[in-house]
């Protein structure tokens, strides 16, 4: 690696532009933070590992802060059909000013166990975050939080006390005589918030299921009975589209989806989607909210065999809002590259946080696996693959057994290591057998053969 200065990666400074924290993809990144700025759609066509869930974060991140609040109202003449209502945090400060409720604490003087819950300090490195749902300065994770309104209860003193985040990202400590207060009023304003103001502008979609993708309105065993029902307003469940509004909707391999593409284009054409009930059998299947609002990014990503089943009309929406990029699967092998690889480098060990640095030999080791992959997988000579997820999974097992060895840093040796075991079972069982079959065929043989069995 000539030309890169360095000992030990410890000395690489990692950017915090997560744009910057992309290797071997500029066309990509720079279309991808165009598309941010524009708020356009992205197709990103490539094989796995090579960056695309990166960079649909990276858009994510220098998006700005969610402007609405969406919330469902009760419809006194009609329970089945609950509206929605959109507020900015003006309007929320107006309507929710005079009757607050609890104390305003700063979020330093919440209990660690519970700032973690509640999404205001990061459980990776244990920063303080200077908003919920947005990614952590240190270490660039997204925290999980409670979903909107959750009260996590301790005790201090021999009394209880509540913490919750409000709808402008403040922490609010309540007694139990505020908390009956509070839900007094809940039940006069009869609103569910779906979607709080402060919340993660990155949702990441499977499309497992519509309810997941799409919303739905969850049963209720007592029909929604006065006394002991729940009102209808109350189980709406908004779906990942909705999730997204104002946001960037990632979804992996969206070829999967099959015919909810249809329902995902209708959501990027109209910029609602309404939520209703989707079990048949469920007192949900009444209930139907219109117009929710759902203005996402679409990242879409899938693998280059994967294209034909992807709705034709869907990727006429993308190209003709967005674009459509081809990741690159290799790097050309020269200085700068060599010195993004050892970036990369750097930069797992620093998000890992349980795995020492890697010493210039390990890099080294690392570069020259990644040519070597290069080469067998794309056919690529003189260049260093982007198949990063397979080089992290080498840093990190490098680094455990570094770290079990107690070593100061990653070794050469421990490279060398975890580049053997980190090879595929397949290419295990061609070394010991000399086949997959092979293998198989010694396998059946040994269960035969096994105590108690005769051969037949």
């Amino acid at each position: 690696m000539a030309g890169v200065r360095f000992g030990s990666t410890a000395e690489i400074q990692v950017p915090t532009d997560p744009f910057s924290r992309i290797i071997g993809q500029d066309n990509a990144a720079n279309l991808a933070r165009v598309a941010a700025l524009q708020r356009r759609h992205l197709l990103l066509v490539g094989p796995p590992g090579t960056g695309k869930s990166l960079i649909a974060r990276a858009m994510a991140s220098v998006l700005p802060s969610p402007k609405q609040e969406v919330s469902v109202l009760d419809n006194a003449q009609m329970p089945e059909r609950p509206v929605v209502e959109i507020r900015d945090e003006a309007r929320i400060a107006k309507d929710s000013g005079a009757e607050r409720v609890g104390k305003e604490i700063a979020s330093k003087d919440v209990p660690v166990f519970l700032a973690e819950r509640l999404g205001i300090r990061c459980r990776r490195c244990g920063m303080l975050l200077d908003e919920r749902g947005t990614p952590c300065l240190i270490c660039g994770a997204y925290p999980p939080y409670e979903a909107p309104g959750a009260r996590l209860a301790t005790v201090q003193k021999g009394v209880s006390v509540f913490y919750s985040v409000d709808a402008r990202g403040k922490v609010i400590m309540l007694t139990e005589e505020e908390m009956k207060k509070e839900e007094e009023q809940r039940k006069k304003s009869r609103r569910k918030v779906l979607l709080p103001l402060k919340r993660n502008p990155f949702v990441q979609a499977s499309g497992a299921s519509e309810t997941e993708l799409l919303g739905d309105v969850s049963h209720d065993p007592y029909g929604g009975h006065k006394d002991l029902g729940t009102p209808p307003f109350m189980r709406v469940i908004p779906g990942a589209v909705h999730e997204a509004h104002e946001g960037v909707l990632f979804i992996d391999e969206l070829s999967t989806l099959g015919n909810l593409q249809r329902h995902l284009l209708t959501a990027m054409q109209d910029k609602s989607f309404p939520i209703s009930g989707r079990n048949a059998t469920s007192s949900g299947a009444a209930v139907r909210v219109d117009a929710v609002p759902c203005d996402f990014i679409l990242v879409g990503a899938i693998n280059v065999n994967d294209l034909q089943p992807v709705l034709p009309a869907l990727r006429s929406r993308i190209s003709g809002d967005g674009y459509e990029v081809l990741m690159n699967s290799s790097m050309p092998d020269n200085e700068i590259n060599r010195a993004k690889l050892a970036q990369f480098v750097a930069q797992e060990i620093t998000r890992d946080k349980r795995i020492p640095h890697a010493g210039r030999d390990a890099v080294d080791s690392i570069a020259l696996h990644a040519k070597k992959m290069a080469k067998e997988i794309d056919g690529e000579a003189d260049s260093l693959t982007l198949r990063l997820r397979a080089i992290s999974g080498v840093v990190k097992l490098a680094g455990d057994l570094a770290a079990v060895s107690k070593n100061q840093s990653i070794t050469k040796e421990n490279v060398l290591a975890a580049i053997e075991n980190a090879r595929s079972i397949e290419e295990k069982m061609q070394e010991k057998y000399g086949s997959a079959w092979r293998a198989g065929a010694s396998d059946s043989a040994s269960r035969r053969t096994a105590p108690g069995r005769e051969i037949a």
